[in-house]
């Protein structure tokens, strides 16, 4: 019984073993999955990077315009504020001279 046992186990695990010995034509197939898979994974890397450069581009330019439109408005409420301002004195300087 000891011996069939061995023997069974022995044919075991030599079949395991000569599953796991690959051909060259099954390494090269492997091989060329796997470049594949790699090339497909810079693809999509690149993709990816192109899609994140342009989004900040974007970004950037969006913040260009909106710093651009609050220094203008900003320059049209000081202009219009000096302008009142000057209106304001131009009024009291009037009154000042009717007073007088």
């Amino acid at each position: 019984m000891r011996i069939t046992k061995a023997m069974a186990l022995a044919a075991g695990i030599t079949a395991l073993a000569a599953c796991n010995k690959k051909s060259p034509e099954a390494n090269q197939a492997s091989n060329i999955e796997a470049n594949a898979e790699n090339q497909a994974e810079n693809v999509s890397a690149a993709g990816e990077n192109e899609a994140s450069n342009i989004m900040n581009s974007a970004e950037n330019k969006a913040s260009a315009v909106k710093n651009e439109a609050s220094n203008e408005a900003a320059a049209i409420k000081n202009a219009g504020e000096n302008k009142a301002e000057a209106v304001r004195k131009a009024a009291d300087n009037s009154s000042e001279k009717k007073t007088k």
